[in-house]
């Protein structure tokens, strides 16, 4: 009687923790829409003033406060600019404070919460108080003073925006690096002789990255809202440059008899906040294990 052989093990497909990741939010529809939308709008910033006939600049006095048209999509402002050209400008600028915000915040936020984690004690203590003094202050009235100290520019609003706006990511890396730093391989670093430098950046903070992704998906549209602020006050960016802040404002004695000067910017302005806000909650989800199946 013939044995049968004995069959095969099979091999079991594992997938890596990015992979894991990038599966579970393109499970989520509306997050990868979102994510869509957010790309389809910075090509939109980057090219269409490009390829357009207008400037943000351009005044067409034959146009002012032109209703929606074949000529003119999105209509005319009061000076007779093109709507939708403004549009662009303001999402342009508007992504680059964004951007250039964050990059200050991660800088700042990082050292801040990072040093006050991985050090604890006396340390811990002083810089934590810090943060906290931060979360108190009114960032909003911060942001102006700033503006009014150091000028009205693309680079200085991003700057006081940063500069009040670390304190969320320096509370959250700083928790990160406490639970972080008790695990095994923390210990091996140190076991081998890495310098606390090295233990902090190149074992720890890389293993915190989901929450630092999340909460830089959540400061950009803060960014947004607070230039837009500043500009509702008049301490945004400076004319004649375009700004949401700014559309929204001179709209506002328009709403009734040409309600298109402010029915588009607001529209835009709160399509691309959603279009982020679902992103960083699709990303939240991902990086959650409780999450995944």
């Amino acid at each position: 009687m013939a044995v049968k052989a004995p069959d095969k093990p099979k091999k079991i497909k594992s997938r890596s923790r990015t992979m894991t990741i990038l599966a579970q939010y393109f499970h989520n529809k509306m997050a990868v829409f979102c994510a869509g939308v957010i790309v389809a709008l910075i090509l939109l910033a980057i090219f269409a003033p490009i390829f357009s006939p207008y400037g943000y600049d351009k005044v067409d006095y034959t146009a002012l406060r032109a209703l929606p048209s074949r000529e003119h999509i999105f209509g005319c402002d009061v000076s007779g600019r093109d709507i939708f050209i403004l549009l662009c400008y303001s999402l342009r600028n508007a992504l680059i404070v964004g951007a250039c915000s964050i990059v200050v915040q991660l800088i700042v936020g990082l050292t801040i919460g990072g040093v006050a984690g991985y050090c604890g004690g006396r340390v811990d203590g002083i810089l934590g108080r810090i943060i906290d003094i931060m979360y108190g202050f009114p960032t909003f009235l911060f942001n102006l003073i700033l503006v009014m100290v150091l000028g009205r520019s693309l680079f200085t609003i991003s700057l006081a925006i940063g500069l009040t706006s670390w304190a969320p990511m320096a509370r959250l890396v700083r928790g990160q690096v406490i639970t972080v730093k008790q695990s095994d391989y923390v210990e091996a670093g140190r076991a081998l002789g890495s310098s606390n430098f090295r233990i902090l950046f190149h074992y720890i903070l890389p293993n915190c990255l989901g929450p630092i992704v999340i909460c830089m998906c959540q400061g950009i549209p803060s960014a947004m809202f607070a230039e837009s602020g500043m500009s509702l006050v008049g301490l945004g960016i400076k004319p004649p440059a375009p700004s949401w802040g700014g559309l929204i404002s001179a709209g506002q004695g328009y709403i009734l008899s040409y309600p298109h000067m402010i029915l588009y910017p607001a529209l835009s302005f709160a399509i691309v906040i959603l279009a982020f806000s679902y992103v960083g909650d699709g990303l939240r989800d991902a990086f959650d294990p409780r999450q995944s199946k």
